[in-house]
C-alpha cells in the first residue's frame, strides 16, 4: 500500500494493469488496496476506459504516511509535549506537528486537532545535537569523551543508556577513570572528537537503567528504594498532608484528627526534617534511628535559633 500510494503521487493516470505490473500483484489486489486507501481518507479516483485506472485527486499530494487513529493521537501527543521533555526542540516540534497535520487525511486530522496540551517547560534545556551524539555513542557502544560542567573537566566513559527524568536527560555510563558507574546530565556535556573506540557493554546493576538512576537519586547504592524509611503519627488529617507526600509514601487516617505516615528519605536527618516540615506536632513510631535523628535535628534547630 505504501508503494501504491507513492506511485499515485507521481501526478499521472495509472492504468490498472500497469499498476499491478509495477507492484507485482494482481489487478484484484490493486482494487482492494485502493479501497483501503479510500477508507483511510485518501481521495483516489477511478478512471474509465477499457483497462480502467486510478488517479490521486488534486489536493491529495501526500507522503506515504499510513497511521491509524491511535498512532495519529500518539504522534500528536508526543510532539505536543516535546517542550516539556527538556530537549530544546520546542520550535521544531511545533513545525513537525503542523507538517504532520497537513499531510493527514481529514478523518485523522480531526483526531489530531482534538489533542490540546499546555506544557510547562523547565529552565533546563538540552541541545538536541548533543543528545543525538550521546545517544549514537550508546547505540554504537563507542567510548565517549566529553567536557563536563562549567570547567568542562574531561571525562572518558563507556555510555550505556540515556534516561529522561523530570524534564532532564541523563547519561548512565561506566567512568573509565573512576572505574565505577556514574550518571551525567546531558545538558552539561560538551562532546569532544569521536574516539571510534568500541567497548563490550557491562551488565547494568539491577538490569534497568531507569530504576538504577532512580536509586541514585534516592541515595541507594543499587535497589530503587529509600535507604531510610520511617513511620510517624501526625496531629492532622490525612487529607491535609496527602497532596504533599511523594507517590511511594503511605498515609492512613486514624480519626480524631490524626494520621499515620510512612515515607522514605536519603538520610534519617532528611526524613526527620520532612516530618517537621508539615508544621504540626508528630510522634515518631519507628525506627529508633528516626527518633535519634529527630532529637538531633531539634538540638540543631534550637542552636540555630539561639545564634
Amino acid at each position: 500500500m505504501l508503494t501504491l500510494l507513492s506511485l499515485l503521487q507521481v501526478h499521472r493516470d495509472w492504468p490498472g494493469d500497469e499498476l499491478a505490473g509495477r507492484l507485482d500483484v494482481s489487478p484484484r489486489t490493486v482494487r482492494r488496496d485502493v479501497d483501503r486507501l479510500r477508507e483511510l481518507g485518501y481521495r483516489v479516483e477511478s478512471l474509465r476506459g477499457p483497462a480502467g485506472g486510478y488517479r490521486l485527486e488534486a489536493g491529495s499530494d501526500l507522503p506515504p504516511l499510513l497511521f491509524d487513529d491511535d498512532q495519529a493521537v500518539a504522534i500528536a501527543l508526543a510532539l505536543a509535549v516535546a517542550p516539556a521533555s527538556g530537549a530544546d526542540v520546542a520550535e521544531s516540534a511545533a513545525r513537525a506537528l503542523a507538517t504532520v497535520r497537513q499531510v493527514m487525511p481529514a478523518r485523522l486530522r480531526s483526531r489530531i486537532d482534538a489533542v490540546e496540551a499546555v506544557t510547562v517547560a523547565g529552565r533546563t534545556r538540552t541541545d538536541p545535537d548533543v543528545l543525538v551524539a550521546v545517544t549514537e555513542a550508546v547505540h554504537l557502544h563507542e567510548v565517549l569523551r566529553f567536557g563536563y560542567g562549567e570547567d568542562e573537566r574531561l571525562r572518558r566513559v563507556e555510555p550505556h543508556a540515556v534516561v529522561a527524568r523530570n524534564g532532564r536527560w541523563y547519561l548512565l555510563d561506566w567512568d573509565l577513570d573512576r572505574e565505577d558507574w556514574r550518571t551525567h546530565r546531558i545538558d552539561r556535556i560538551t562532546p569532544r572528537m569521536r574516539t571510534r573506540v568500541g567497548f563490550a557493554p557491562r551488565p547494568i546493576p539491577g538490569g534497568d537503567p531507569a530504576a538504577f538512576l532512580s536509586a541514585r537519586f534516592k541515595g541507594s547504592a543499587r535497589d530503587d528504594v529509600w535507604p531510610c524509611v520511617g513511620t510517624a503519627v501526625l496531629r492532622t488529617s490525612a487529607g491535609s498532608v496527602a497532596p504533599y507526600l511523594p507517590e511511594d509514601a503511605e498515609v492512613d487516617d486514624l480519626g480524631d484528627g490524626r494520621c499515620r505516615v510512612t515515607l522514605g528519605s536519603w538520610s534519617w536527618t532528611g526524613l526527620a526534617a520532612t516530618l517537621a516540615g508539615f508544621a504540626v506536632d508528630f510522634t515518631v513510631t519507628e525506627p529508633d534511628e528516626l527518633r535519634h535523628a529527630t532529637l538531633a535535628l531539634a538540638d540543631r534547630l534550637r542552636g540555630a535559633g539561639a545564634r
